[in-house]
């Protein structure tokens, strides 16, 4: 056996041995038509917290398994941040069979989720109207990047462009230099979120009435959202921000400060935060003179105050600073690369990395930022391989044979993985 096939038998495994879904979601399915990044991370919170969700891929598989590098055995570990839990189908919607499997799937499911350009999936009886027809009780979540209003349907929806377009970028980067994009696709993720947010209120409705709807969600409008104070400066204040660095427009210190062997964050953000700061850095004096007394002056004054603070905050380490500063009461954090946020995560007791799968098969993954206190998030499956579990699911929705087993485990995918799962 090669050691695909290999690792084909340890996902196998991995499927057998898993407990059912212990998740507050269990028993739901969702129908995943999304790709990339924005709804791959909203269906990968659904199934972590229980859903049963049947990933389904266009012949040549999501576009991120081609993204790398990084890699883990050969597997772009952007298509890894965001597939666990996950069963993979491989249908191609031009061909007349799978396209009556995609269908068939819709009819069935309890959520629908896409990302297709809007009305992209209409011209496949795939849309909306279409699917819940047959399936009124559907929550059909679509995610685009500008809406589906006559002029917004036609602009294609990436991240990077609506990070320019909302104004994020023209608030990213110092006064000096160009605007900068976010180290993440924020506002994919931010999208994400916000469609797990409607899906979910959707199916609370549907409790009530028993009837599904259309969610929509678009990556502008979350932007536009999730700037928060600095939309609402525009909106409510008439102010158009402008980029301030690491500063913030309206406290102070509330930035990167340096120490002997790097910088420091600082949020001091009120007065009395401020006095408790100055008395740890010895320079109580600070917090009464008249200049630095109140926020509103300090502000004012900020560019008198920081080479004061700096002079302090040099004579030690960042780590020294933290200690003390963070013991006095006042918000703080060195500022780490993200293997320091890892373990330091790690040090805190929140273990972030979970294994998912078992054996070769195994993924560390990071794992899900929720807490259930009755309902625990499980992790079931490491991300598929392309049509991993298509002859499964293929003959489920034919009607030969059952989605799991007898004993409400989930179901194995007795093919093997293919040889170029993971490529595009």
């Amino acid at each position: 056996m090669n050691s695909v096939g290999q690792v084909s038998e340890l996902r196998q495994r991995s499927a057998a041995l898993a407990d059912r879904p212990t998740g507050p979601l269990s028993g739901l399915l969702v129908a995943d038509f999304s790709r990339v990044l924005a709804g791959p991370y909203a269906t990968m919170l659904l199934a972590d917290l229980g859903a049963d969700v049947v990933k389904v891929e266009a012949p040549a598989g999501d576009d991120t398994r081609a993204w790398r590098p990084p890699v883990r055995d050969g597997i772009s570990t952007y298509y890894l941040a965001v597939n666990r839990n996950k069963r993979s189908v491989a249908l191609d919607l031009k061909e007349d069979g799978d396209l009556e499997l995609a269908r068939e799937l819709a009819s069935r499911a309890d959520v629908m989720i896409e990302n297709f350009r809007p009305g992209g999936l209409e011209r496949f009886g795939l849309g909306y109207d279409d699917v819940a027809a047959g399936n009124p009780g559907i929550v059909y979540a679509s995610i685009s990047g500008f809406g589906s209003t006559d002029r917004g349907r036609v602009l294609p929806g990436y991240d990077l462009i609506v990070q320019a377009m909302s104004g994020l970028m023209s608030l990213t980067g110092s006064p000096e230099t160009e605007p900068f994009r976010s180290g993440i696709s924020v506002f994919d993720v931010m999208a994400g979120m916000h469609a797990t947010i409607g899906i979910l209120a959707a199916l609370d409705a549907r409790h009530q009435t028993g009837r599904g709807q259309h969610v929509e969600v678009n990556l502008l409008s979350s932007a536009l959202s999730g700037m928060v104070n600095q939309t609402s400066a525009y909106v409510a204040g008439g102010v158009v921000p402008q980029r301030m660095g690491n500063s913030h427009p309206s406290l102070y210190p509330y930035e990167p400060i340096p120490c002997a062997d790097g910088e420091l964050i600082i949020t001091s953000g009120n007065d009395v935060q401020f006095r408790k700061l100055c008395s740890v850095i010895g320079a109580p004096e600070l917090a009464d003179d008249p200049r630095f007394v109140r926020m509103d002056v300090r502000n004012a004054h900020r560019d008198e105050l920081r080479p004061l603070l700096i002079e302090r905050l040099k004579t030690r380490t960042k780590q020294e600073w933290f200690r003390d500063i963070i013991a006095a009461g006042v918000p703080c954090g060195p500022i780490n690369d993200v293997s320091q946020g890892v373990a330091f995560a790690t040090e805190i007791g929140l273990e972030p990395v979970v294994e998912v799968g078992v054996g070769e098969a195994m993924v560390p993954s990071v794992r899900h930022p929720i807490r259930f206190s009755e309902t625990p998030v499980d992790y079931r499956y490491p991300p598929p391989g392309l049509d991993e579990h298509g002859e499964q699911i293929r003959a489920w929705l034919s009607g030969e044979a059952p989605l799991v087993d007898e004993s409400d485990e989930p179901a194995t995918n007795d093919a093997p993985a293919k040889e170029d799962a993971g490529d595009d």
